[in-house]
């Protein structure tokens, strides 16, 4: 029962990346617990802790929700990371536009978004949580080994 502080610690990692920002364009940074996405990464590592800490109680296995709360939380971060990329490039890129109009220049490059700690937190701890929870999968084949008697005897 011991190997159910992995996931508890990978679950206060996920909670703790969701807090931190997600995608980052020059000075501003995008993502975190103000967004909906960074609340359900919240909510999926507040539901890691209680399974595994509900595992470690009443000693029962419960890796498979904890398989689906890794994925789900891996695909939420994955989304909204890709969404926010997109977003805040579409959206530098209106400001620069909207510069150059009222400047009567001509647009400057916009820059490109890349990605905050927050993403890469965020994926590892809920790649371990789904990981371990794929462990009940990969299951230790009791080994038939045929006994050597002697019924000569």
């Amino acid at each position: 029962m011991r190997a159910y502080y992995w996931p508890i610690a990978a679950a206060g990692v996920l909670a703790a990346s969701a807090f931190m920002p997600w995608v980052s364009v020059g000075t501003q940074q995008f993502g975190g617990v103000p967004d909906l996405a960074a609340l359900w990464v919240l909510v999926c590592a507040i539901l890691a802790v209680v399974l595994a800490g509900l595992s470690i109680v009443t000693r029962k296995n419960s890796r498979h929700p904890l398989l689906l709360v890794g994925l789900c939380a891996f695909g939420i971060l994955f989304l909204a990371e890709q969404l926010m990329q997109r977003s805040a490039a579409q959206q530098g890129w209106s400001t620069s536009q909207a510069r150059a109009i009222v400047d009567g220049q001509p647009a400057r490059p916009v820059l490109e978004p890349t990605l905050a700690p927050g993403t890469y937190v965020g994926l590892a701890a809920s790649t371990a949580i789904a990981l371990f929870g794929l462990t009940v999968v990969f299951k230790r084949a009791p080994q038939i080994q045929a006994s050597a008697t002697d019924d000569d005897v």
